[in-house]
């Protein structure tokens, strides 16, 4: 039986690539000279620190830039609130991995209410569609692409 999984993933490679282009772009900008700004990848979250909350801001703009010059999509980050010690700035921004649990019920209840003949489980922070025809589960990668998600979305492990 044809099976497709729907993740949501990100290449952290990219985003280490993304984060040293936003840390090369900090120290060309002229706005930035003699600031101590600097971007840090850790895990999963990217460390912003600046000396103003303006600074910050567009830091945060240039850390979007670099992630779509990479092909990341920016719907992945999500921003932590401002955290002020001393003149120091610091926000934290992490990246959405996986499919939450709502979001998954969610695209579940879309494709039962499609009426396309395929079956869609939850299995952990992924998805797994079944169907008896490819063109069936065409079909639900068509309806979920057209359809704008709160973050995006992977077809992969597509099984004849």
């Amino acid at each position: 039986m044809p099976s497709f999984d729907i993740v949501s993933e990100v290449e952290m490679n990219e985003v280490r690539n993304a984060v040293e282009n936003a840390n090369r772009e900090l120290a060309t900008r002229y706005d930035f000279r003699g600031v101590e700004a600097s971007f840090e990848l850790n895990d999963n979250k990217v460390k912003l620190a600046a000396d103003a909350e303006l600074q910050l801001q567009q830091m945060r703009d240039m850390l979007r830039g670099a992630l779509i010059k990479r092909g990341i999509d920016v719907r992945v980050l999500d921003a932590g609130s401002i955290v002020r010690s001393g003149k120091r700035h610091v926000q934290e921004m992490s990246f959405l991995q996986g499919i939450d649990s709502a979001l998954a019920k969610k695209l579940v209840k879309k494709i039962k209410d499609s009426k396309i003949k395929v079956q869609a489980s939850i299995q952990g922070e992924q998805l797994r569609v079944t169907g008896k025809k490819r063109d069936d589960l065409q079909q639900v990668m068509a309806m979920l692409r057209a359809e704008e998600q709160d973050q995006p979305l992977q077809f992969n492990n597509f099984r004849d």
